[in-house]
């Protein structure tokens, strides 16, 4: 009767160090992991784009959408921690995808995806609540980059897209809002006083000056309003 005891005592932490590893690798496994939406209306793109991201063990892709109304109605249900849009679809486009995917699901990021690169789909891009804007014939290392930016809660503008930034004047670049935003915080408001001295949120005035910092290339609101000023955007 002793000896089936021991081999039971013997066994049973064994397989529960097992048991107790093999979770926390599952876990590790699991941490850090970016949840994905891809929407493009050309399938090899979607395909193409999909087959990239599965070189990143930290990335997995939840869906796929051919238009920005499929891409609203998907995020909804799935909430990515990205959605990689595009900007030129059939019925609802990417730009207005990207404003409804900002009000609905607050905390995906959307990375505007596109082979475009005017300055005025920079600017309507961004304007549209993107965090990021990636060309489409970015390296795989750069989309990963703007992937880990933009899902961080940090702006991204393809550095190959610079040149449309820079092309004009810094003040052509900042819309009204913007502008406005940038003078309070000079007057040294807090995000909160802006938003309550604008009737809009904590969250609006932040994707605000994400978009600042971006387009004015400062690393902080000290700067943005440093280079402001230097160049005569606010008084």
């Amino acid at each position: 009767m002793g000896t089936p005891r021991l081999g039971r005592s013997r066994s049973a932490p064994y397989n529960s160090r097992a048991l107790t590893e093999q979770a926390k690798d599952q876990q590790e496994n699991g941490k850090g992991e970016i949840t994905c939406l891809i929407v493009d209306d050309h399938e090899v793109v979607r395909e193409g784009l999909r087959l990239s991201l599965s070189r990143a063990p930290h990335i997995r892709v939840v869906g796929e959408a051919a238009d920005g109304a499929s891409a609203v109605s998907l995020a909804e249900r799935r909430k990515p921690d990205v959605v990689i849009m595009d900007v030129r679809m059939p019925g609802m486009d990417g730009l207005e995808a990207t404003k409804l995917l900002t009000q609905r699901v607050p905390d995906t990021a959307v990375l505007i995806f596109t082979a475009y690169s005017e300055r005025s789909l920079l600017g309507r891009g961004l304007e549209s609540g993107a965090k990021g804007y990636i060309l489409k014939e970015a390296p795989h290392q750069t989309l990963l980059k703007a992937i880990d930016k933009v899902v961080a809660g940090e702006g991204f503008v393809d550095p190959a897209l610079m040149p449309a930034f820079l092309s004009g004047d810094r003040e052509d670049m900042l819309t009204a809002r913007e502008r406005e935003i940038l003078q309070l915080l000079a007057d040294g408001m807090s995000n909160a006083d802006v938003a309550g001295r604008l009737f809009i949120s904590q969250e609006t005035v932040k994707s605000h000056v994400r978009h600042i910092l971006t387009k004015l290339e400062a690393d902080t609101r000290t700067h943005a309003v440093a280079i402001a000023l230097r160049d005569a955007i606010i008084d």
